[in-house]
């Protein structure tokens, strides 16, 4: 499998668990302590950094750290929007779009003719 595959398979999954570890609190356990949420969101993290490490560490052996991140922005993007309405129950607006289209467009310049070394 590519390397940049393998990245952004490792980063979308990483990210999922990132987005339900820093949000889902406000949902689902909006009730309860916040030292109960806290503890609830490290163990969601746990998976998040299972899967985030091993996507740096693929990902670095071709691309720059500056490509990394924000390659990590985009996805962080593409992956909380969807989260937001379906999950989270939050309402949709068309600027979530072009910002996401801004950020696209910030990868863009990021793996166009940049060398792919640290």
């Amino acid at each position: 499998m590519p390397v940049l595959l393998q990245t952004v398979v490792l980063l979308v999954l990483s990210n999922v668990f990132m987005t339900l570890a820093w949000y889902w609190h406000l949902g689902g356990l909006r009730e309860k302590p916040w030292l109960i949420a806290a503890l609830v969101s490290w163990g969601i993290a746990l998976f998040e950094y299972l899967l985030q490490v091993p996507a740096n560490r693929v990902g670095n052996s071709q691309f720059s750290l500056y490509q990394l991140k924000i390659l990590q922005e985009g996805i962080a993007l593409t992956v909380f929007v969807p989260i937001a309405v379906l999950f989270l129950k939050q309402s949709f607006r068309w600027d979530y779009v072009w910002a996401a289209l801004c950020i696209l467009g910030a990868v863009f310049f990021m793996f166009r003719g940049l060398p792919s070394t640290q």
